[in-house]
Formats: structure tokens, C-alpha cells, sequence
């Protein structure tokens, strides 16, 4: 019976021992497997933070922000239509896009109401041109939102000056650095004793321009969205590929015409007038709204008869009876020059966008150019 005992009680002792050292392995294991959710959750924390970067092109940064990754696609707001349409090739399917300005309105006067407002503070992204919208640093003020990333594609480019002598590029280089604050809109972009000493804002009727304005998109949605930068990049570089292609149109197109240069009913076309070697003569200045005087009339008038104009170019969304009323005084014909301010409601229904009115321009200048 002592025997027996002894050896119970040993066998006890080896089965409370092999217990003992079974619950440590287990303490163990659910110690590291703590450890490493601890590790993970950190991992995630850093990620978050680390993507509230500020946007190379913009003025404000995008801090603890959820984005595409986390399930949700990005509000982008936007301005004119350029902004608009150079957004959604960039964004493809990755974001929603908005354009705050109507069809069909022209944009130098038009003002955001609270809707806008709203829709600017509830925004990811904000692109505008810059220059044309002289309400943007205002509306930025009233709807403050810190994690919003925001970008001006007009910023890094230079600009030139709403009067500079864009009928007459003949070697001169009249780009000017981005800083002035003058947006008087008072009169005629050819008339060197103007007080139109603005900076252009229509860089995106250039071909090569409307390029890095697209690359100045491209990095604010890749600010906003670090998880679909490749589809981002893929996209601008496809989109990039076809405004290649228009420029290299327009150089063929343009190279061998017989006259150089155009009327326009106002000083939209001064940087592809740059870009092509023609030369602009606009009607209004840098605003389309503003209505020569009679003198101004007599001088457009007596230019366009030494430059052998036999088309007058008005817009869509402008009256056009200041061009008309030329056209009539020196017996020429009337026709459109976009400058893709914005589209009518009839132009979106045609499915028209940037690259075909761009073409259309084009088409538009060698008929004017070669008659």
C-alpha cells in the first residue's frame, strides 16, 4: 500500500509539473499575440497621421483624414470647367467630382452662395485656376476645414499680364511672377496705355499649360489619397498622352497660315496666341462684360482693316453684338472662339469636352487665318 502511494504521489507531481509548464506556454502565447495587435494598432495610428501631408500646389494641408482606402471615394469641388473636367480625367472612378459653376454661366462674375459654401467646407479636395475666381480666398475663410487639401493649378506657371501686347509676341516674353493683386478689368489687352494691368488666368487654352495644370491636380489628389496615387498618376498620364497629341495638332495646323493674327471679343487667347506665334487682338479686356468705348471701337475697327481681318471671333457665353457691330463696319463674317470658360447646356447635350472644343478652335483659326 506505501508502494502504491509513492507512486500516485509522483505521478502526481509530473501531472501537476506538465500543467504548469502548458499554462506558461499558453501565458506566453497570449502575451506576444497582445504584443503584436498593440504593434499593429500603432502601425495603423502612424499611417493615419502620416498621411496629413500639404499639398504641394495648395494652401492648406489634409490631417487624420479618411480616403479611398478606407472605403470612401473623395469629394473633389471644383471651379470653371477646365478645373472641372482636368479633375475628373485625373480622379477617374477614385473620387466624385463637382463643378460649382452652372452650365452656362460665365465665370468672372459669378459669386458661391452658402449651398456652395457648404459644399466647399463638406470638400476633400478644392482645385480652382486662380485669378479668375477673386471670391476663392474669401470662401476659403468661411468654410474653414483643416484636413481639406487645396490647390491653385495656376500657381507654379508664369503668367502674363492681362495687358501684355498679346497681339504682338514677336520674340517678347511677357510672363510676370504670380504674386500681383491687381485684377482690374478695365479695358483693351492691346491697348499699351491700358489700365487692364491684371494677370492673365486663361493658361489652360494652352495646350502645354493645361499639361502642368493636370500634374498640379494630379499631386492634390495623391496628397488626399495616398492609396490610389498609381491609379492617379495613371490616368494624368494617359489624359497628359492626348493633350500632347492636341498640341502637336495645333503646331501642324497653325505653322503655314496666311495671316497671323485674329480678333477675339475678349483677351482670352493670349497665351495660345504665344504658344502658336499668332497675335490676339481682343475687343474687352481680360473681363468679357466690359464694353469698349467708341474710341476703342474706331481703333479695333481700324486694326483689324490694316490686318486684313475677315472674321470678328465671339464667345457662347457672351452677347455678341460688339463683335457683330465690327464685323458689320469693316464687311466681315462672324464665328466662335471658345475659350472654355465654361459649357452651355446644348455643348454638354453634344457630349463636346476640353480636347473636341479645343479642336473645334482649331478648326476656327486655320478657316479665319487661311481666307
Amino acid at each position: 500500500m506505501k508502494n502504491f502511494q509513492a507512486s500516485e504521489a509522483k505521478q502526481l507531481r509530473s501531472l501537476r509539473e506538465r500543467y504548469m509548464r502548458n499554462g506558461m506556454q499558453k501565458i506566453a502565447v497570449l502575451f506576444a499575440v497582445l504584443a503584436l495587435v498593440l504593434s499593429a494598432c500603432g502601425a495603423n495610428n502612424n499611417t493615419r497621421t502620416n498621411s496629413a501631408v500639404s499639398s504641394e500646389n495648395g494652401s492648406s494641408t489634409s490631417a487624420d483624414k479618411e480616403t479611398a482606402s478606407d472605403g470612401k471615394k473623395l469629394k473633389i469641388v471644383t471651379t470653371i470647367y477646365p478645373m472641372l473636367e482636368f479633375s475628373r480625367q485625373v480622379a477617374g472612378d477614385y473620387a466624385d467630382v463637382v463643378g460649382l459653376i452652372p452650365a452656362g454661366t460665365e465665370p468672372h462674375d459669378w459669386e458661391p452662395s452658402p449651398k456652395d459654401i457648404a459644399q466647399i467646407k463638406e470638400a476633400d479636395v478644392f482645385i480652382y485656376n486662380g485669378i479668375v475666381e477673386e471670391w476663392v480666398e474669401k470662401a476659403l475663410d468661411s468654410a474653414k476645414n483643416d484636413r481639406r487639401v487645396v490647390v491653385e493649378a495656376s500657381r507654379n506657371l508664369e503668367l502674363m499680364e492681362g495687358n501684355a501686347h498679346s497681339h504682338d509676341h514677336d520674340g517678347e516674353d511677357h510672363d510676370h511672377d504670380h504674386g500681383s493683386e491687381d485684377h482690374d478689368h478695365g479695358s483693351e489687352d492691346h491697348d499699351h496705355e491700358s489700365d487692364d494691368h491684371g494677370l492673365d488666368p486663361h493658361v489652360w487654352l494652352s495646350p502645354l499649360l493645361a499639361q502642368k495644370q493636370v500634374e498640379a491636380i494630379q499631386i492634390a489628389l495623391e496628397t488626399a489619397d495616398p492609396a490610389n496615387a498609381e491609379h492617379f498618376k495613371e490616368n494624368a498620364g494617359a489624359y497628359i498622352a492626348k493633350l500632347q497629341q492636341l498640341d502637336q495638332t495645333f503646331i501642324a495646323g497653325l505653322k503655314d497660315v496666311k495671316n497671323k493674327t485674329f480678333v477675339t471679343q475678349h483677351a482670352a487667347f493670349g497665351y495660345l496666341a504665344k504658344q502658336y506665334g499668332l497675335k490676339q487682338i481682343s475687343i474687352s479686356g481680360i473681363s468679357p462684360d466690359q464694353e469698349p468705348s467708341p474710341a476703342k471701337m474706331a481703333e479695333i475697327v481700324k486694326l483689324a482693316k490694316d490686318n486684313n481681318i475677315s472674321t470678328i471671333f465671339f464667345e457662347t457665353l457672351v452677347d455678341p453684338k460688339v463683335a457683330q457691330t465690327i464685323a458689320n463696319e469693316i464687311g466681315a463674317r462672324t464665328d466662335i472662339l471658345n475659350p472654355l470658360e465654361g459649357l452651355t447646356a446644348e455643348e454638354q447635350q453634344k457630349n463636346l469636352d476640353y480636347i473636341s472644343v479645343m479642336r473645334n478652335n482649331l478648326d476656327a483659326l486655320q478657316k479665319a487665318l487661311n481666307e
